[in-house]
């Protein structure tokens, strides 16, 4: 049962705007970046919501690392792809602008593609695949990220988390959604984890003698010292087929550097070698899917409702009450949130008052009575 306090979605979105805005990111940026980041609340995934507003967002805008004003340059386009250089500025506010033209040219040749280079962290990944699905369209997308992830056999952090994301449309309430990292467990989870105190699960983290860690904060530190690294899907090894979520990582990392031509892995750290701050410069692609083109889009959704039925109406395991498909969870946790508001804890709190405090915004927070 949940026990942190709640703050209404409706406050949360103005005051996350009013924050963006007087450190210099225009209303309608704002606007975009702030449903981005609740939108991964409302899905329950909190690794990638208010959880990261102040220390992946405004910190960096803080520190240098990213561009409160996104300038957007256009490299190269045809009718069915779109190259886009950021310019360093808010991944969000890019990857919404590229999504919204493909999904333009998907509607009428049935299919388009674009890559992003010289951008920053994009929020959750499944945002941009939704946009398609809400088009009726399925929608396509990753990105690589610094470097933390150990390919099969080695223990340096090489690649990023590199999400793998697909969302399509269903005939149900919900669409089918799955959005995941392709390493055991992401950054954002270890953050998560040592907000609230908690440990990072045995045999997720391989360090360099090829033991594993578990104090998250530790983690966190000795990760970007290169001293530790995450695993990818699978574990350690090939016997429990690491092998394949490395492959899926490396397919991610290439497809989100080499369409655009921008640069990859050790290059994406944000240090420079003397451990200063440098752009992070990272790549985004996408893909947009139109089943009109194919058998139409209420064949489409009907299939793939039926598939989903069909795999929840499947023999159980002993113990085990349902049967879950990808973006199931993520519906329920809304139903259940859509109500209450964000559920924030200890340290999330502070981060509010600090950021109101420090910039006099006109807000009371539920918490502080």
């Amino acid at each position: 049962m949940e026990t942190r306090p709640f703050v209404p979605w409706e406050q949360m979105n103005a005051f996350m705007i009013d924050v963006f805005k007087a450190y210099g990111v225009p209303e309608e940026d704002a606007r975009i970046c702030a449903d981005v980041l609740l939108e991964s609340d409302r899905r329950g995934v909190e690794s990638h919501g208010c959880n990261r507003f102040k220390p992946i967002y405004i910190d960096r805008i803080v520190n240098g690392t990213l561009l409160p004003v996104t300038k957007i340059d256009i490299v190269k386009e045809t009718p069915t792809t779109v190259v886009m250089d950021a310019n360093n500025g808010m991944g969000m506010v890019a990857s919404h602008r590229m999504m919204k033209m493909l999904i333009e040219k998907a509607r009428t040749y049935g299919m388009a593609g674009g890559a992003i280079y010289n951008s920053t962290h994009y929020g959750i990944a499944g945002y941009w695949t939704t946009m398609a699905e809400k088009a009726g369209m399925i929608g396509i997308s990753g990105t690589n990220a610094r470097p933390s992830v150990a390919p099969t056999f080695g223990v340096e952090p090489m690649m990023g988390t590199n999400p793998l994301t697909f969302t399509m449309p269903t005939d149900e309430d919900f669409p089918f959604n799955f959005d995941c990292a392709t390493s055991t467990v992401q950054n954002g989870k270890i953050e998560y984890y040592e907000r609230n105190h908690q440990p990072t699960p045995a045999g997720l983290v391989i360090t360099k003698d090829g033991g594993t860690m578990t104090d998250s904060g530790a983690i966190l530190k000795e990760m970007r010292k290169g001293n530790c690294a995450l695993l990818p899907l699978g574990g350690l090894g090939e016997s429990t087929g690491g092998y394949k979520g490395y492959g899926f990582t490396t397919i991610v990392e290439i497809l989100s550097a080499a369409l655009a031509g921008g640069p990859y892995m050790k290059a994406l750290s944000g240090k420079n070698p003397d451990g200063t701050n440098r752009m992070y410069r990272l790549g985004h692609f996408f893909f947009v899917i139109n089943p009109e083109f194919f058998m139409g889009l209420d064949t489409f959704k009907t299939t793939a409702g039926g598939i989903l039925r069909d795999l929840r109406a499947s023999e159980k395991a002993p113990g085990e009450e349902h049967i879950y498909t990808a973006g199931e969870k993520e519906h329920l946790a809304w139903l259940e949130r859509r109500d209450k508001g964000v559920p924030v804890g200890e340290s999330i709190q502070n981060e509010l008052v600090e950021l109101r405090d420090k910039l006099n915004l006109p807000y009371h927070f539920s918490f502080e009575d």
